[in-house]
C-alpha cells in the first residue's frame, strides 16, 4: 500500500476530517496546463473545492478567469481579485438582484452569467438596464440546463439591449467513455454541428466558447479556440481516478477517519456517517487503501459500518483514511481542510463558499 497520506501528528487531528495536499494540487494545475498549453485556455470551475488558497495558487500559475456554480462561490473569487468570472448557472428571482450587487460591490471584478431561455431574459430587463455580460448556454445532450441548438436563433430574436453577449457555454459532463479513442470521436461527434451554426449566426463576432468539464477538456484542448473549464481536476477523486486512467491527475485530498466501534465479526463501525462524505452515489462514498476490500452494510448520519476480511488485524481507535469517490460534495460537507506538506501537519484551510448567500 502506498502510504502518500500519512503525516506526522495525524494522530492529534480529530475525526473525520478532510485533509489538502497542496503538493499533489500543484502537480494537478501543472498537469492542466499541459494539455491546455496555455493558462489563457483555461477557466477553471472552483466548485469542488472553494477554496481560496487553492484559487491563488492557479492565479500564481498563470490562470486569471474562472467557473463557478454559486453566488457565494462568485463572492469568494472577487474577493481575492479574480479579474474574470463565470457564474455556470442560470440565475432566477432574487438571486438576479444578487448579481447586481456583486457586480457594483467589486468593480475590479468582470462578472458574467448563463441564459438558455426568453423568459430569463424577459426577468433581466426588469432587474437591471445596466449591461448584463452573458454567455448562452447550449445543451449538448446533458439534459440539464441549456437551450437546443437548433432553438438558438430564436433565443437570439428575443434579446434584449441591457444584455452583452460574450460567448457560449457547452457542457457536456454526460461523456464519460472509459476507452480514450471513444471518448475523442463521441466528443467530436457530439460537436459536429458547432462550425455550422457559428456561422450562421455571428460569423463576425469573437465569442468565447467554453467547452468541457473534466473528463473531456483534454478533447477540446486540441481545438486552440475553445476555452476549457475542469474542476475535479484539482483535487480528483476515486471515481474519476478509478475509470478514467489515461488522464494523469492524481488524488490530492483524503478523509481521515476512526475506528469507533466493531459491531460483529468482520465489521468496523467509522465515524464517517453522510454529513463527512459525499453519499449521493449508488457506490462506496470512500476507497479505503487499508480495507480494499471494504463493502458496505450500514450508512447512516455519523456512522459507517464496512465488511471486511482484514477487520480481524484492526482496532477500536485505528486510524481509516479514504478516498472519497466524489470529491465535490464531499469538501462542501467540511469547514476546513488540514493541510499536509512534506508529511507534516501545517495548519488548516477554510472552505471559504461551503455556504450559500441568502441576503
Amino acid at each position: 500500500m502506498d502510504n502518500w497520506f500519512t503525516f506526522d501528528g495525524s494522530e492529534d487531528i480529530l475525526s473525520p476530517a478532510l485533509i489538502f495536499y497542496p503538493d499533489r494540487i500543484k502537480a494537478n494545475i501543472q498537469r492542466m496546463l499541459e494539455i491546455a498549453g496555455d493558462p489563457t485556455r483555461l477557466r477553471p470551475h472552483v466548485k469542488t473545492y472553494k477554496c481560496k488558497p487553492i484559487v491563488r495558487m492557479q492565479m500564481d500559475a498563470g490562470i486569471s478567469q474562472f467557473k463557478c456554480a454559486t453566488l457565494q462561490e462568485a463572492q469568494m473569487l472577487a474577493e481575492i481579485k479574480v479579474s474574470d468570472v463565470l457564474v455556470a448557472y442560470p440565475l432566477v428571482g432574487a438571486a438576479c438582484g444578487k448579481f447586481i450587487e456583486l457586480t457594483n460591490t467589486y468593480p475590479d471584478t468582470q462578472f458574467s452569467c448563463l441564459i438558455d431561455h426568453p423568459a430569463q431574459i424577459a426577468q433581466w430587463a426588469s432587474f437591471s438596464r445596466e449591461k448584463i455580460r452573458v454567455f448562452v448556454d447550449l445543451n449538448v445532450g446533458m439534459n440539464r440546463t441549456g437551450i437546443s441548438p437548433k432553438d438558438l436563433s430564436g433565443l437570439y430574436e428575443h434579446m434584449t439591449d441591457n444584455l452583452d453577449l460574450i460567448g457560449w457555454h457547452l457542457y457536456d459532463g454526460h461523456i464519460r467513455d472509459i476507452d480514450p479513442q471513444t471518448r475523442r470521436e463521441t466528443v467530436d461527434q457530439a460537436f459536429a454541428f458547432l462550425p455550422e451554426l457559428l456561422e450562421q449566426l455571428d460569423p463576425a463576432r469573437q465569442l468565447e466558447l467554453v467547452f468541457g468539464g473534466s473528463i473531456s477538456f483534454a478533447e477540446h484542448a486540441r481545438y486552440p479556440e475553445r476555452t476549457l473549464s475542469p474542476g475535479t481536476t484539482l483535487l480528483w477523486d476515486q471515481g474519476y481516478g478509478s475509470r478514467f486512467l489515461d488522464l494523469p491527475f492524481e488524488p490530492a485530498a483524503i478523509l481521515l477517519s476512526r475506528i469507533i466501534s466493531k459491531p460483529g465479526d468482520h465489521l468496523i463501525c467509522l465515524d464517517l456517517g453522510h454529513k463527512a462524505v459525499g453519499s449521493e452515489m449508488s457506490v462506496n462514498p470512500a476507497y479505503f487503501p487499508q480495507f480494499p476490500d471494504a463493502e458496505i452494510r450500514v450508512h447512516s448520519e455519523e456512522h459507517l459500518v464496512i465488511y471486511s476480511e482484514q477487520a480481524a488485524n484492526a482496532t477500536v481507535g485505528d486510524l481509516v483514511w479514504g478516498i472519497p469517490w466524489h470529491i465535490c460534495p464531499t469538501v462542501a460537507l467540511h469547514r476546513e481542510a488540514q493541510i499536509v506538506r512534506d508529511q507534516r501537519w501545517q495548519g488548516s484551510w477554510p472552505i471559504d463558499a461551503r455556504h450559500r448567500i441568502y441576503s
